[in-house]
């Protein structure tokens, strides 16, 4: 196993220490099961997300390696991310509901859905798991997969578990994992500050 690394983002103003640490990582262990108390604090972070006139659009699905459920949210990945996510102990679906069975359009479901993966993704850190959310995703072959109902729109799939073995991992990989954690700055990000 590697040594524990500090990933700890070089921020130009202090925020927490739970926000300056979490990192997406592509290595996971592919042998160590999710860590279930972890997993449910994590949605149990999301739960608690703000939405709109508390509407809460977002829902789950949780597919633990090793499960029917798993291969078929491993099929509907995309390129690199069939390589690597299959390790994570756990891949989770994040999806929006942007209209209610009445029909009525929910502008905001995918925002607030964001919102809950962002408050997992935290809560995974602070509970010692390890996460990154992905894009890359054919949503078609997921509501195919699920018989997810078109009112529903898959946001992200976040893979989740336990951090493997850096030092292991192929030597494309293993740099893109190591490289200085970069961002714009602040000042860079605003359109206005007046």
């Amino acid at each position: 196993m590697s040594l524990v690394l500090d990933r700890t983002a070089p921020t130009d103003a202090p925020i927490l220490d739970v926000l300056a640490e979490r990192w997406s990582t592509r290595v996971f262990d592919p042998e160590t099961p999710i860590d279930e108390s972890a997993l449910r604090s994590a949605l149990e972070a999301a739960r608690w997300a703000p939405s709109g006139m508390n509407f809460q659009p977002w829902r789950f699905i949780v597919a633990r390696r090793g499960t029917a459920a798993h291969a078929k949210l491993v099929n509907a990945l995309m390129g690199f991310n069939q390589a690597w996510a299959p390790a994570a102990g756990a891949l989770v679906v994040v999806l929006a509901e942007t209209e209610t069975e009445d029909g009525e359009a929910r502008t905001w479901a995918q925002y607030d859905s964001g919102q809950a993966a962002a408050h997992f993704t935290v809560q995974a850190h602070a509970e010692g798991l390890t996460t990154h959310q992905m894009g890359g995703f054919v949503a078609d072959d997921l509501r195919a997969a699920f018989d997810i109902d078109a009112r529903f729109t898959p946001v992200t799939v976040i893979a989740v578990g336990a951090l493997g073995d850096i030092d292991a991992a192929e030597e494309g990989l293993r740099e893109r994992e190591l490289a200085p954690r970069q961002r714009r700055t602040v000042e860079e990000s605003l359109l206005v500050d007046d």
